[in-house]
């Protein structure tokens, strides 16, 4: 086996393990250990893996937060799939929270109609409910200025005043091991809070959200439902830790248009 399939193959079982070790590399591979090892140190030095004492393990690689404007084009025609699917669990004299984020924004003309009210940290968010004639309550605090959320002490008080049936959130980061992650340890406040005052906690996800880690942990990951797409072989894992509800063209056949 040549170097380069090597290499992959190590990165390959790293992408489904948190860990490896030198001997099962060995084995695995028909290789000598002095090989594997240097395998292994060749991978460290291009920052692909970490090695640990008698193998390695993976790299822990943090994802970065972008601006609001950013967000809403990577990913938008899945992020509204996603969101149109997440927008018909809820119903008539429902108190929900929304939280900031591109995908929970995407739910807000498919809200229209409802007798609900939204309890909701996103400023772009308060506008389109309100515009879309939603009983809509903003809390107060803190904006954050690269994607406009309300966070801090006075807004994780507020929602203390608040009982959800649902809450629907969004997460820079949604992995089997270190869970439901994002960047600003404020941020993760708030949605930690808004969790915990919700019967029911969705999370809406993409693909690109899978198996990602940001700085800052939120909740465990079967704390909250995953809605996201059909669900591809390397991510199906996920239905072994969690709950998770998966969007398909039957589902959307059957949904309403937004209302305009």
């Amino acid at each position: 086996m040549l170097t380069v399939e090597r290499h992959q193959y190590i990165l390959n079982k790293l992408y489904h393990v948190q860990a490896v070790t030198v001997q099962e590399l060995v084995e695995e591979l028909g290789h000598s250990e002095s090989t594997i090892r240097r395998d292994l140190r060749q991978l460290e030095e291009q920052n692909q893996l970490v090695r640990v004492h008698g193998g390695a393990k993976r790299l822990r690689k943090t994802v970065s937060e972008a601006s609001m404007e950013e967000k809403s084009v990577k990913n938008s025609q899945e992020k509204k799939r996603i969101a149109t699917y997440a927008s018909t669990l809820i119903k008539d004299k429902e108190v929900i929270f929304l939280d900031a984020g591109t995908t929970t924004y995407e739910m807000i003309p498919f809200l229209k109609g409802k007798d609900i009210t939204v309890v909701t940290n996103g400023v772009p968010h308060a506008l389109s409910l309100s515009e879309h004639r939603i009983p809509t309550i903003l809390i107060g605090g803190r904006i954050k200025q690269n994607t406009r959320a309300i966070i801090g002490p006075i807004a994780e008080k507020q929602l203390e005043q608040f009982h959800f049936s649902k809450a629907f959130l969004g997460m820079n980061g949604v992995d089997l091991t270190y869970g439901l992650t994002t960047t600003d340890v404020e941020e993760a406040s708030i949605k930690n809070k808004a969790m915990n005052q919700a019967n029911q906690s969705f999370v809406l996800a993409d693909h690109s959200k899978l198996k990602e880690v940001s700085a800052v942990k939120v909740a465990d990951i079967d704390d909250g439902i995953l809605i996201t797409e059909t669900l591809s072989k390397e991510f199906k894992e996920f239905k072994e830790v969690t709950r998770v509800m998966e969007v398909t063209t039957h589902d959307l056949h059957s949904h309403t248009k937004p209302v305009n």
